[in-house]
């Protein structure tokens, strides 16, 4: 027997719960289903949960858009929906005089990107700020906040489901096939069944590239190679000395080795960038060697022995080691020619962030 909805969602992580809450809004039947046996179990709840400001992304890209919308959006989302969050602010440190140009070109960046409230600090207005930290200068981003993820990704789910959307956990989508109008899709998983519909989102993260090789109709040269970018997090002793996020300048990769905050006030260190061929969650512990060099040189009281390992993210990259950082590929039917088939390749960092920007987008490109 085979069910028909208008859309299904591929992907319960935090973006794809927000494409099936703003397709269910617009009075569309929704499944969500995703491979785990719970939702957000991959990228979404792997990473150092910053609400970011839209700094660093070259200026008209979709980052830079949909994150500096993103912000604002998701601070309201969560102000309103009892969604734990700080707004806690940013701390970029330049460490020696030789980066204090590479800071002034970010905050250029920022500018163009819409981001107006960064504040320049000297090493006397850092050290009023945070007295541990040692830098030559720094940048404050006030908007820059955390969030508590799985809660964000509950009050997402519960705003879907409000509206009609279901979600079948433990159903992985084996394969499927684009007919005319509309898709047949084949879910494995304990309850196996088939479904018709009409839009189909593929939000699969570290999946993408799978899901959309197993869909008879798109063409393969739209089928982009994902490189998988592991960071590693290591959890310091004892609760933290900072109020702020504190960030290096980015390196190439990432952002570098930063300092953040969960909602208990714990603090994390990382991630650094390690390039894998498959997904392993394990955390090496010698890894933490690199860590204190790094760390030390904005934080050198940093104490022998004070990192544990924490836990490991995987970021589904569409540029590879030494390449230059790829935006966001949203690919509609107008660029593969398949109708209502939304591919979401590369969501990494800011995609938490931007969720319901990103969600908005993927229906816009699909003219609902």
């Amino acid at each position: 027997m085979t069910d028909k909805v208008g859309a299904v969602v591929i992907g319960a992580g935090v973006v794809g719960l927000a494409c099936a809450r703003a397709l269910a809004l617009r009075g569309i039947e929704t499944v969500i289903l995703d491979a785990n046996a719970a939702i957000g179990m991959e990228t979404s709840s792997r990473n150092s949960e910053v609400i970011h400001a839209g700094l660093y992304y070259p200026a008209g890209s979709l980052k830079a858009r949909l994150c500096v919308e993103g912000n604002r959006r998701l601070y309201e989302f969560c102000a309103t929906r009892n969604v734990a969050h700080r707004p806690c602010g940013k701390l970029i440190v330049a460490t020696d005089t030789a980066q204090e140009e590479r800071l002034a070109a970010l905050k250029s960046q920022s500018a163009q990107n819409g981001v107006t409230d960064l504040q320049p600090l000297s090493a006397a207005q850092l050290a009023s700020l945070e007295p541990r930290l040692c830098a030559t200068s720094a940048l404050l981003s006030p908007s820059t906040g955390i969030v508590d993820s799985h809660g964000l990704m509950l009050a997402l789910l519960g705003e879907a489901e409000a509206r009609g959307a279901a979600l079948a956990l433990k159903s992985p989508l084996v394969r499927g096939e684009a007919r005319g109008a509309g898709f047949l899709l084949e879910v494995g998983g304990e309850a196996p069944m088939q479904l018709e519909t009409e839009i189909l989102i593929n939000s699969a993260g570290l999946h993408a590239a799978r899901v959309a090789a197993s869909l008879a109709g798109l063409d393969a040269r739209h089928v982009p190679a994902l490189h998988y970018a592991r960071g590693n997090y290591y959890a310091l002793a004892g609760r933290a000395p900072f109020t702020h996020l504190v960030y290096p300048l980015p390196e190439p990769g990432g952002l570098g080795v930063h300092l953040t905050l969960d909602m208990g006030g714990q603090a994390r260190f990382g991630p650094d960038v390690e390039w894998v061929d498959a997904i392993d969650y394990t955390v090496d512990p010698r890894r933490a060697d690199a860590f204190y060099a790094e760390v030390r040189k904005y934080w050198p009281a940093l104490a022998d022995g004070a990192l544990q390992p924490a836990y490991a993210g995987i970021r589904p990259k569409l540029a590879g080691p030494g390449e230059p950082a790829a935006d966001f590929l949203v690919q509609s039917p107008a660029t593969h020619g398949v109708p209502g088939l939304v591919n979401l390749f590369g969501i990494e960092s800011p995609g938490l962030t931007s969720c319901l920007s990103l969600a908005d987008h993927a229906c816009g490109e699909l003219g609902i």
